[in-house]
């Protein structure tokens, strides 16, 4: 994954204008799989915005059984967008990170949860997104 600055406020939302396809999810089940994918997760994002500066770029994990998670690393560790219609969530991200759901629908969680937060959501994801931008509400 990619660490790039943090979001601010006044991002725009997703840019689905460039939006690449959604693509099939794969279950992981190890943590060298879960590795595999984030490295090539982080090729294909440096591919899509190559040099320039990007806000908000990240993975969006669009769930089974409804929601999405927007999901974007920083130098301070890893920011989560739970739409609300994927709060139902909340409980395998707090398991899989050892951090409390926040107030918020943002949720800051640190950067040496990665692996273990995909590991623990992999049964839940239908299907992935790059996101080129994404606002994140409230944060």
């Amino acid at each position: 994954m990619t660490t790039i600055e943090q979001p601010d406020a006044t991002s725009p939302g997703t840019d689905d204008s460039e939006a690449p396809s959604v693509r099939p999810w794969t279950p992981l089940t190890t943590t060298d799989e879960v590795e595999a994918w984030i490295a090539k997760h982080n090729r294909d994002l440096q591919q899509r915005i190559g040099d320039t500066y990007a806000t908000g770029c990240g993975v969006c994990f669009l769930l089974g059984h409804g929601g999405e998670i927007f999901m974007h690393t920083t130098d301070g560790g890893i920011l989560l967008d739970v739409t609300p219609e994927a709060e139902w969530a909340a409980p395998v991200i707090t398991a899989a990170t050892g951090i409390v759901a926040p107030r918020s629908q943002i949720w800051l969680l640190p950067d040496d949860s990665l692996t273990q937060l995909v590991l623990g959501l992999s049964s839940l994801i239908a299907s992935t997104r790059i996101v080129v931008s994404h606002r994140y509400k409230g944060f």
